[in-house]
């Protein structure tokens, strides 16, 4: 199914630099960034000082011999993160941004399999590397953030670095703006850490980043005013490329000093857009049911709220965020809208959210894509749906079952080059008309809305040909407050051969213990609670879905960075 419908002007970018050129045109004087400075007091980057910077930084990189090479960015979100980024994909080179909690072994093998020359990186990435592999730096230049060369004296320091190309650039060195970009070569390469197995380098040209960035510009509206606060790991393209919208629509950023100063950042940020994941807002959803929950009839003005709202959105009155003031606090005051992506979010919390008086836009995309396909928007927003295509994109199903539930390909310009070295596993996830196969499955009703049921490699096969889709069956545990986490997977029966499917569970104990009325609960008392949990599951799923057995793990489970489980790291076959 294709989707050409697009609500809002969109502006066509031949690459980032074009992008960051035009959005100096647009709003030059205005804030790009908003930071802290040593003494905790915010400054703005304006978008004219910002590609300035970039400018001067990427001098740098020709006067060090980094042009058409693979440059890497490591390290926490920060300003100096994306200037360097940006400084690459705008005339040096190919990007290649890391997650800063890979193994060190992981990122060398990056290092090397990429041929990276150079790295940007944090103070505490470049230690952790050097830690343990100090001879890296004699084959990938490193420049860290912070001056570490009394430790590490085969290391740059950005500081001076940056100065060296602002110097160059101001006396007239041109060179890095007249580079020649070609938007169809390789950008940027990214390394999945993905939920089933060993990373892939997936190859995006400017051209596919660019127009995805177009493409959801039609259908979500953002505006200069815009503020947002960048918590996400930037070296996923979920945030990589949200800010990169962010910056082609002329709002501002600001950088999360961490997980545990969320609460604070966002009461001094007070932003307009939340770019997250669904485990974050259903943690926020905990925290706001927890409060409900403590206060003396809470659950009765709470449900009250919900419903008064629900009312006023029907007629068209905004009330909810008068109604649930005190929730809007908790975002600053000011949040007009989520976008939420890269797992699946239960439905009835979106729901809440809603009724908060807070718009929560659901999209599905993966690496390849750049990382946005599908997406719910200003005109379709429903709660229980990852949304309709973009625009200019064509999605379909393919060899769907008796449900309707088939894979998800796409064809589109966000579609990558292919992976990194990889032509035998390129041309495994490429039909020969263009279309990309996402071993993503799901279903399309009528009105064109899209509904996630999981990953291919994930289904669970029975003897009789029956496909279980352990998501799903998680979905159903997850939505137990009585449960933090699952795990479904099939196992081979003993007594007929046949595929049964067994849960791993991490309890939730503050909310057993609430049930309980007992502190400090028993394994055997913590399992009789979730089996009670598994046997209410079990009635709302076919018997061949049922749950036959589980486990309680002590430990939450190893996720990726957006916060997927990773199922191969607990050594399970489906």
């Amino acid at each position: 199914m294709q989707n050409s419908v697009a609500f809002y002007p969109m502006r066509k970018t031949r690459d980032i630099r074009d992008l960051l050129r035009q959005s100096v045109e647009l709003y030059g004087d205005r804030p790009a960034f908003r930071l802290k400075n040593s003494s905790g007091e915010f400054y703005a980057v304006t978008y004219k000082n910002f590609l300035n910077e970039v400018n001067c930084l990427g001098t740098e990189h020709m006067n060090s011999g980094l042009k058409n090479v693979k440059i890497a960015v490591m390290g926490a979100n920060s300003y100096k993160w994306m200037l360097s980024y940006m400084s690459v994909v705008c005339g040096a080179g190919v990007a290649v941004p890391i997650d800063k909690d890979l193994p060190v072994d992981d990122v060398c093998n990056i290092l090397k399999v990429s041929d990276t020359k150079a790295i940007f990186l944090d103070k505490k990435s470049a230690v952790k590397i050097l830690k343990e592999n100090s001879d890296i730096a004699k084959e990938v230049k490193f420049i860290c953030f912070d001056d570490i060369r009394s430790i590490y004296p085969d290391t740059d320091y950005f500081d001076e670095y940056f100065s060296r190309g602002k110097t160059s650039f101001e006396r007239g060195n041109d060179e890095y703006l007249n580079r020649e970009i070609d938007p169809e070569a390789l950008g940027v390469l990214l390394f999945t850490s993905g939920t089933t197995g060993m990373a892939k380098g997936v190859m995006l040209c400017q051209r596919n980043i660019c127009a995805d960035i177009y493409l959801l510009s039609g259908v979500v509206k953002i505006n200069p005013t815009d503020k947002v606060l960048s918590i996400l790991p930037l070296h996923h393209t979920y945030e990589c490329t949200s800010l990169t919208l962010m910056l082609y629509s002329g709002a501002c950023i600001s950088f999360c000093e961490g997980l545990r100063y969320v609460m604070k950042n966002l009461q001094e940020v007070r932003p307009t857009l939340f770019i997250t994941v669904p485990l974050m807002l259903e943690k926020v959803h905990a925290g706001i049911m927890k409060k409900v929950d403590a206060k003396k009839g809470g659950k009765l003005i709470f449900g009250v709220g919900k419903a008064l709202s629900n009312v006023g959105n029907a007629l068209g009155l905004d009330i909810s965020r008068k109604v649930f003031a005190e929730i809007q606090k908790v975002f600053g005051g000011e949040l007009r809208l989520i976008i939420a992506g890269a797992a699946p979010m239960n439905p009835d919390i979106a729901k809440d959210f809603m009724s908060f008086g807070i718009p929560l836009y659901l999209g599905y995309g993966l690496t390849e894509c750049a990382p946005l396909v599908i997406g719910n928007n200003d005109r379709v927003s429903l709660p229980d749906s990852v949304g309709v295509p973009l625009p200019e994109v064509e999605v379909k199903i393919i060899n769907p079952d008796e449900n309707g539930i088939g894979e998800i390909c796409v064809r589109g310009p966000m579609v990558m080059l292919g992976y990194y070295n990889d032509p035998e596993e390129t041309a495994k996830v490429f039909s020969e008309d263009g279309w990309f196969r996402t071993g993503d499955l799901g279903s399309v009703d009528e009105n064109g809305h899209y509904r996630i049921s999981g990953r291919i490699k994930n289904v669970i096969v029975t003897k009789n040909g029956k496909n279980i889709y352990p998501e799903e069956v998680e979905f159903h545990l997850n939505k137990s407050p009585l449960i933090s986490e699952s795990l479904v997977v099939g196992i081979e029966s003993e007594e007929n051969d046949d595929i049964l499917v067994a849960a791993k569970i991490f309890p939730n104990l503050e909310e057993i213990t609430k049930e309980l009325k007992k502190q400090s609960p028993t394994i055997e008392e913590i399992k009789s609670v979730i089996k009670n949990v598994v046997r209410d599951v079990n009635k709302k799923l076919p018997s061949y879905k049922a749950i036959k057995s589980f486990d309680i793990r002590e430990t939450e489970f190893v996720k990726t960075t957006t916060q997927k489980i990773r199922r191969h790291a607990e050594n399970i076959k489906n």
